[in-house]
């Protein structure tokens, strides 16, 4: 006799196989893939602790947190709805939905996915090889023991001259064992494979040059976001590369996304840090003469070219044919500015000012950020000897007499403001390795030891010399 125990069920293969492939992909999502990230989160955490064992500025949770976390707070923020809100009134043919959904894909642009580990073993790797394998890296500070006395808990802001894509590189290098740095990266940037490196590395991207007030509400409130939980940033204070050698006009607009809903009462410190930065040889100086010349303006193609000529010449290059091409590479920090120890001495407060008022104030914040970056710029020996030739354009010079009008210029530049020392002045054979980089380039023509301006390179010589000429 039969019983129900007996009876068999027999099933299509196909039917075997879907629900086999259910039960491997449920055992997938809900123990295998949890499991591995609980792993590698944890291994994460780990490496975060210890590097903030080391740094002066410790890695904020605000840097943590997911980054689909930190987009959707972005998104909701009560004034990008309300920012949201006007714009709807305005423009009757957007619906909130479109609008909504334009603020998303803004949010996503500008949010970065910071990885510690990345930054700190991949990034700052990268940042310390290339600066290196191109310059000889001069570093100084106005004054030490007040840099490191910086309160841990403040924001500190890295503000800075900008005079070459290199720069990115080369504080995130000099500061990799303070501090861990976000910078505001222009849209040039935005091809695959850098965007992905770049979001990982803690940079978000900014359209310099756009009109949606949309779009800014929503950089400005990201830039409060971080600010307010003291994530450290590097802020170029003219907004784009030097054409001219000069440090160029302030750009007021991060200043202000920093401070217009900061409270000084109860918010944390900013605390601006300035940083000079000067080079013997910017890679990028001729491609600036050539945008404020459109004339001399090259193509994408040329831009190309260059750059694989570049790598070509000196991936298997000495050191010292690398010094001997590029020179020095100067970084020097100055004082730190507290944005509060500002508003007591100023008598202000920057959360409760019109638009008008804040940005006059805004403004001698960054004119004295701008005394300081211009204070403590490197004065290094090709500016030098540019600034001398340019004074003696129509004579040739021996080596001797250009080293000997080089210390004379220190001197000079050293009682008009200067922070070099005295202890600093090039010695001879540098003046001769910078002669030797000027003349490689045809900027300088040599005949035995006498050296002469190239009629041709008149402009160069002015963009070196300009980097010095405000002492």
């Amino acid at each position: 006799m039969k019983t129900l125990y007996d009876t068999s069920i027999e099933l299509p293969l196909w039917v075997a196989l879907c629900l086999t492939a259910g039960c491997v992909y449920a055992i997938v999502i809900s123990i295998v893939i949890p499991g591995i990230r609980w792993y590698f989160r944890r291994r994460l955490n780990r490496a975060i602790e210890k590097l903030n064992e080391r740094l002066q500025i410790r890695i904020r949770p605000f840097q943590r947190t997911k980054r689909q976390v930190l987009i959707d707070r972005l998104i909701y923020d009560a004034k990008v709805i309300e920012a949201i809100e006007e714009h709807a009134k305005t423009n009757k043919d957007l619906s909130r939905e479109l609008l909504q959904a334009r603020v998303y894909n803004y949010a996503r642009e500008i949010v970065p996915a910071f990885n510690a580990v990345l930054y700190f073993q991949l990034g700052c790797w990268l940042a310390r090889k290339i600066s290196r394998l191109i310059y000889r890296v001069k570093v100084a500070a106005a004054d030490y023991e007040q840099l490191e006395s910086v309160d841990p808990e403040a924001t500190v802001v890295f503000v800075m001259n900008h005079r070459s894509n290199i720069d990115y590189l080369l504080v995130a290098y000099l500061a990799a064992r303070q501090v861990s740095l976000s910078y505001a990266v222009g849209e040039w940037a935005r091809v695959f494979p850098l965007q992905t490196l770049i979001k990982w590395l803690g940079g978000f991207f900014v359209r310099r040059h756009s009109d949606d007030p949309l779009y800014r509400r929503v950089l400005e409130r990201y830039v409060h976001m971080s600010t307010y939980a003291g994530v450290s940033q590097a802020v170029f204070i003219e907004g784009q590369l030097s054409r001219d050698g000069h440090l160029g006009e302030v750009k007021l607009g991060f200043l202000d996304y920093m401070v217009r809903d900061w409270d000084m009462t109860t918010d944390r410190d900013i605390v601006f840090v300035p940083i000079g930065i000067n080079y013997d040889h910017v890679l990028e100086d001729s491609n600036m003469i050539a945008v404020a010349n459109a004339s001399q303006k090259k193509s994408k193609w040329q831009h190309t070219l260059g750059a694989l000529g570049f790598l070509k010449t000196n991936l298997f290059a000495s050191a010292e044919d690398k010094l001997r091409r590029y020179g020095f590479a100067g970084v020097n920090f100055g004082i730190p500015v507290s944005a509060q120890a500002f508003c007591r001495r100023n008598s202000i407060d920057f959360q409760h000012m019109s638009k008008p008022e804040r940005f006059v104030q805004v403004e001698k914040l960054a004119l004295e950020l701008v005394a300081a970056i211009k204070h403590v710029m490197p004065v290094l020996p090709v500016p030098l000897i540019a600034r001398v030739i340019e004074e003696n354009a129509d004579v040739a010079l021996g080596s001797i007499d250009i080293t000997g009008k080089v210390n004379q210029l220190i001197d000079d530049l050293m009682r008009s403001g200067s922070a070099m020392r005295g202890n600093e002045k090039p010695k001879q054979t540098t003046v001769s390795q910078s002669l030797t980089l000027l003349c490689d380039r045809g900027i300088l023509l040599q005949n035995k030891d006498r050296f002469r301006m190239n009629a041709d390179a008149r402009e160069l010589i002015s963009y070196y010399a300009n980097s010095i000429r405000h002492f």
